[in-house]
């Protein structure tokens, strides 16, 4: 449970904590290892591998449970009422994937016009396969001089892992490499779905 006061965190509420923990017992007992930064108030949250739609069932449930305050994009299909107003009380926003929008310059400015901020981003950006990561997280946090906090979905151990916070040096392959080590323990729903890189070659990166 986080020690820190800053509104990244809800109030204390017993009834979503426990909604939080029935997820996760429904789902086979899943368990939370490590802690989110409790000195950092600005960070980008990035979940893989993405490969099933379970993957937002256990999201709920950790953000429940950790009574974090945070933000995901999502595709304004999806926001359809009534399901678009719980969508955005867990934090969704709505974006057209059709128009020409930069989300990363608008998100990087409204994390520095805010105290706290948590977004989380599926850098893999589908549950379909795909053969590299979507950059956009990491401009943002470039953008936005935050840390990338690496959250692993391990459906073999039934474990959600939440790795140390890392800073973004600007070397793109090296940074991308090293995150894709951290997850490289844990399997998707579907493993076989998972974005593998490779990460080591400049030409794959965009936005």
């Amino acid at each position: 449970m986080p020690t820190t006061t800053n509104s990244n965190y809800l109030p204390a509420s017993p009834i979503k904590s426990g909604l939080g923990h029935l997820i996760f017992r429904l789902m086979g007992g899943w368990k939370i290892v490590g802690s989110l930064p409790d000195n950092i108030n600005k960070y980008v949250i990035i979940v893989a591998h993405h490969t099933s739609n379970w993957d937002f069932a256990i999201g709920v449930a950790v953000k429940l449970i950790l009574r974090l305050r945070a933000r995901f994009f999502a595709k304004h299909s999806l926001f359809f009422w009534p399901a678009g107003v719980i969508m955005r009380a867990l934090g969704g926003i709505a974006i057209e994937r059709d128009k020409s929008i930069n989300r990363v310059d608008q998100a990087v400015e409204e994390i520095k016009n805010s105290n706290n901020f948590v977004l989380i981003i599926a850098p893999e950006g589908t549950r379909s396969k795909v053969q590299r990561w979507k950059t956009g997280f990491y401009h943002i946090a470039r953008g936005a001089d935050i840390p990338v906090v690496p959250i692993a979905f391990d459906f073999r151990a039934k474990e959600v892992v939440i790795g140390a916070a890392m800073t973004m040096s600007g070397d793109m392959p090296e940074d991308f490499t090293n995150m894709h080590e951290f997850f490289l323990p844990y399997p998707g729903k579907h493993p076989e779905s998972g974005c593998n890189g490779p990460f080591d070659n400049p030409d794959i990166y965009r936005k």
